[in-house]
């Protein structure tokens, strides 16, 4: 397992000194989004030049930590073609960028059938799916082309919402440049999480073979809903998942997520005692 950490959960800075951070944290490896952290210059498509991600490319192997994930969490299911146009442009500027940088997935979450990319009903529909699966397509196409990993993170109050669903989009799409990025704790929902377990079985059992890095948050009940909160300081087990990881996927990209910097290290630590105490 290499840890690392989402670099917009690190304390507000240049990213150069938030990479820096993370290395002095004890993390091998970071979440990218660009967008959240660069400030001082554009990072719009036309920014994601050659010479700019072999900067980054130095700067995080100074820093001795890898790029797991560049973060790219846009809607491919977006109703208004102008704006799904300029989206999937922006998802091949990051497949692009990314075959340059080095990073391990292109990450992105699966959308909604609405321009606020909010939860309803239709999200969980048949409808939905074949929608997002036929927006998915030229990007995985793109991605093989370039050689690099697009990764997919279901998420329940979006369109692939539970483990059957994302082996369907999986199988559909049928490429080995389609990956899962699996965030146990986004699959769960009010209304199920007392089955945690039983989830996170089948998203084991149907997924884990194409499972290309793992997210690692806590959740807590608050007032009828769930919340993210870092790992350690909510309800979750991870022995099903640290046993998953170390069994069958070594040195697997792990990244905490929902962290602050005043509980990052004692995040990091939660997980690196589970890891170290864990027997497969």
């Amino acid at each position: 397992m290499q840890l690392g950490i989402r670099l917009h959960d690190i304390k507000k800075a240049p990213l150069e000194e938030r990479l820096a951070i993370a290395h002095e944290q004890g993390f091998t490896c970071g979440h990218l989004a660009l967008s959240k952290v660069v400030s001082e210059h554009p990072v719009d498509d036309a920014a994601l030049t050659p010479g700019y991600a072999m900067y980054l490319k130095r700067l995080f192997a100074q820093n001795e930590l890898d790029v797991a994930v560049l973060g790219c969490y846009l809607n491919l299911a977006h109703p208004n073609p102008q704006k799904l146009k300029e989206i999937t442009h922006r998802y091949l500027a990051h497949i692009r960028f990314a075959s340059l940088l080095g990073a391990g997935v292109v990450g992105t979450e699966t959308g909604a059938p609405n321009e606020e990319y909010r939860f309803e009903e239709r999200c969980h529909s048949d409808e939905a799916l074949d929608l997002f699966v036929r927006n998915l397509r030229p990007v995985v196409e793109y991605a093989e082309k370039m050689g690099v990993i697009f990764a997919i993170e279901p998420v329940y109050k979006h369109i692939v919402y539970c483990p059957k669903r994302a082996r369907q989009v999986l199988d559909a799409i049928g490429s080995p440049n389609l990956q899962i990025i699996f965030d146990p704790v986004n699959l769960l929902d009010v209304g199920n999480y007392e089955e945690r377990d039983a989830i996170i079985a089948e998203a084991i059992e149907l997924l884990g073979e194409d499972i290309a890095m793992v997210h690692i948050k806590d959740f807590q009940v608050r007032d009828g809903a769930l919340v993210s909160v870092a790992a350690g300081t909510g309800e979750m087990d991870y022995a099903q998942i640290i046993r998953f990881i170390k069994g069958r996927k070594p040195h697997v990209h792990v990244t905490l997520e929902n962290t602050v910097p005043e509980n990052a290290l004692a995040a990091r630590a939660y997980i690196q005692n589970l890891w170290d105490a864990c027997e497969v």
